[in-house]
């Protein structure tokens, strides 16, 4: 089994909040004080506290690591600590070969260097040979689309400009292992693309990487395995779709409307159920879910259901409600619930929420509404770029004229099925 490229060993990091010290007589007082007040239980004094808390993983050859968490979770500390930019407090964290390295925007460009100089610049740091660079060099620019300010400094580039620079060259110049944060927060759709392209390509290759993003489909598309940090700790390690349902299910904050003390009907409990009639957070395309509405009444009553699923970017994927589909309820009288059986979810992999909403029999009047607040994952399966998967078949058509049919000034059709996908 080859070596992994990257270890994290039990890595703890701590830092210092609050006072920053530039001068001797500021600093004597301040280390009169700590020494007053002495550590906390945990080890800390009380101006520091830990951003990473015991972190582990290994990363083999080939294998894509996506490291997710909210701001402040500790994601730009790993690479930090991977790019020996920091040392780790305790436990130890390993990089083996060449690394290429977008930590941040600019990071290690040198503002009064030309973008071509800073491409032979950090080629020399990774420690190849300018003859090597020189090769690389129209590959980068190419890439980058800086071709027309390569000789310009970088610090009057944007910071669009800088991230494609930065990421051509991190790409670009043989790394070893890649490491990568939040490159595709900033650039175009095209750029993104390109980018996500090449990691792969790097990947498939043998190159292990480490890609920190909140771009969640991003991270999904790419990595075979995904972490999530929560305040420094290591809260999940595992599938792609598993890590982000559980980041996701754990920082999920619903915009949600408290039912009006007089409202004759609430909603009290929401479950996403899988074909098995299982709660469930993570669906493949075309495989059943039924979303089952829990509710409560005051009094027997006619009311509307209704459901909208919104990808992770905001977009309404879909909307339904039984009122435009023309099938009543019935009185509802509970508690008790409602099922929407949905026979094949045609979304493609990706990240959505469901949001619930409950109204009077008309769709008029609101009881109660909770927006986005049941995430759910689709599972990786059926290929296909956007939202929805459209079950389709493929045919090969000649007109050429035959001879024959030429003569009789007729063209003859020939038809050839591919294949379909459904």
């Amino acid at each position: 089994m080859a070596e992994p490229g990257v270890v994290f060993d039990g890595v703890w990091k701590k830092f210092h909040r609050g006072e920053q010290h530039d001068s001797l007589r500021d600093l004597l007082p301040a280390l009169g004080r700590r020494l007053l007040r002495g550590e906390t239980p945990k080890g800390l004094q009380e101006s520091e506290f830990w951003a990473l808390r015991d972190v582990s993983f290994k990363v083999a050859p080939g294998q894509a690591l996506g490291v997710i968490g909210a701001n402040g979770a500790g994601k730009s500390t790993v690479l930090k600590l991977l790019t020996r930019i920091l040392r780790p407090t305790r436990g130890h964290c390993q990089v083996t070969g060449r690394v290429g390295a977008l930590i941040e925007i600019a990071a290690g460009f040198h503002p009064d260097l030309t973008g071509r100089e800073n491409v032979f610049l950090q080629g020399a740091i990774m420690g190849m040979r300018q003859t090597d660079i020189a090769r690389k060099f129209s590959d980068i620019v190419d890439f980058g689309g800086v071709g027309d300010f390569i000789d310009t400094p970088v610090k009057r580039y944007s910071s669009g400009m800088n991230a494609r620079l930065g990421f051509a060259i991190a790409a670009h110049l043989d790394p070893d292992v890649l490491l990568i944060d939040e490159v595709l927060s900033v650039g175009d759709a095209s750029f993104q693309d390109r980018c996500v392209s090449r990691m792969r390509e790097l990947v498939s290759r043998g190159i292990p990487l480490v890609f920190i993003s909140h771009n969640l489909p991003a991270v999904a598309d790419l990595c075979s395995r995904v972490i999530v940090l929560d305040r420094g700790q290591l809260m999940y390690d595992g599938s792609p779709d598993e890590a982000i349902q559980h980041y996701r299910l754990a920082s999920t904050t619903a915009a949600t409307s408290e039912p009006d003390p007089s409202a004759p009907i609430w909603i009290t409990a929401v479950q996403l159920l899988d074909e098995s009639r299982q709660p469930a957070s993570v669906f493949q395309t075309d495989a059943p879910m039924t979303v089952r509405v829990f509710y409560a009444t005051r009094e027997s009553l006619e009311a509307t259901v209704h459901i909208d699923i919104f990808r992770a970017d905001g977009i309404r994927c879909v909307g339904f409600n039984n009122f435009m589909d023309h099938r009543p309820l019935g009185p509802l009288q509970g508690p008790g619930y409602v099922d929407v059986a949905i026979s094949r979810l045609s979304l493609l992999p990706g990240c959505y929420a469901a949001s619930v909403w409950i109204l009077d029999e008309h769709a008029v009047q609101v009881h109660q509404q909770l927006l986005n607040a049941f995430p759910f994952s689709v599972a990786p399966g059926q290929p296909g770029l956007g939202v929805l998967h459209v079950p389709r078949e493929w045919s090969a058509h000649s007109t050429a004229p035959t001879s024959f049919a030429a003569r009789a000034g007729a063209a003859q059709v020939d038809a050839v099925t591919v294949g379909s996908l459904e």
